[in-house]
């Protein structure tokens, strides 16, 4: 039979002999050496510690250094976009929790993509951030306008019908 692969044939299929051969090693592992060429021919048997805990080298051991690897990292913008993150804590703290809270959110979204030197995604969250800021002021002005004019006639009601 052709030992080419055949490309007609779908994904799965092959002979038995293709299969068998697949989980066969091509060759026998070498044989066991006492000394393997490029080590030394006496190794002992135990190292003698030199102190509490210390393990010394083996006869011909050399030493490696590794050095640190060095990551490279974007540096924060020059020029950061504005996050408003103060705005963003009075809005949560006084007008709307729940806008407030989606705000604060965008504003350190900003302040992480500052850091990380990404410029549009800062942008982005930035003009996120300041529109939220802008409808939760918005909205806790108008509920606090709404509840003053809510006590004060509820407060002429009751002097005039006491």
């Amino acid at each position: 039979m052709d030992s080419s692969p055949s490309f007609n044939q779908p994904p799965g299929a092959c002979n038995s002999s293709e299969k068998s051969a697949m989980w066969q090693p091509a060759a026998p592992p070498p044989a066991y050496q006492d000394n393997p060429v490029g080590y030394p021919h006496s190794f002992p048997s135990h190292p003698e510690p030199q102190g509490p805990y210390a393990q010394g080298l083996y006869p011909g051991q050399s030493v490696v250094t590794v050095q640190p690897a060095v990551f490279v990292t974007a540096a924060p913008l020059a020029n950061p976009v504005a996050d408003y993150l103060g705005y963003s804590i009075f809005t949560m703290l006084c007008c709307c929790l729940p806008l407030g809270i989606a705000a604060l959110v965008f504003s350190l979204s900003t302040r992480n993509a500052n850091y990380s030197g990404q410029r549009e995604l800062a942008e982005s969250n930035s003009k996120t951030a300041r529109t939220l800021n802008h409808v939760a002021l918005t909205i806790g002005l108008i509920l606090i306008v709404l509840y003053i004019i809510f006590n004060v006639v509820m407060f002429k009601n009751v002097q005039q019908y006491p």
